[in-house]
């Protein structure tokens, strides 16, 4: 992944999660424009850094660099939760899922 690419993840998450990018800074114990100088390519993140963004946005790393999904927080939750479902019940869900992807218009 790129720099570039880091930053676009970076905002995709950040608004995901509803908070901006000052708050998000603050709440990190850095400046005011540290995420906002994450984002727009001027810094890059040293490694101990980029785990507390994960651990703030509730993700892992490797979700983190999972670019195909969108909201990997609420994935992880619903994926923890079908494994207390049985069989009838992940049936159930997969139709669902299975319709609301089929009436999706993409």
């Amino acid at each position: 992944m790129c720099k570039e690419s880091f930053s676009k993840r970076l905002v995709q998450l950040r608004m995901a999660k509803g908070v901006s990018a000052r708050d998000m800074s603050l709440s990190l114990g850095q400046n005011p424009g540290y995420i906002n100088s994450i984002e727009n390519n001027k810094t890059f993140p040293s490694m101990s850094n980029f785990f507390e963004i994960c651990d703030y946005l509730n993700i892992t790393p490797m979700e983190f660099f999972d670019l195909e999904s969108a909201h990997p927080e609420k994935i992880r939750t619903l994926t923890e939760q079908l494994k207390r479902l049985d069989a009838a019940q992940l049936d159930s869900i997969l139709r669902i899922v299975n319709g609301l992807v089929s009436n999706h218009p993409y």
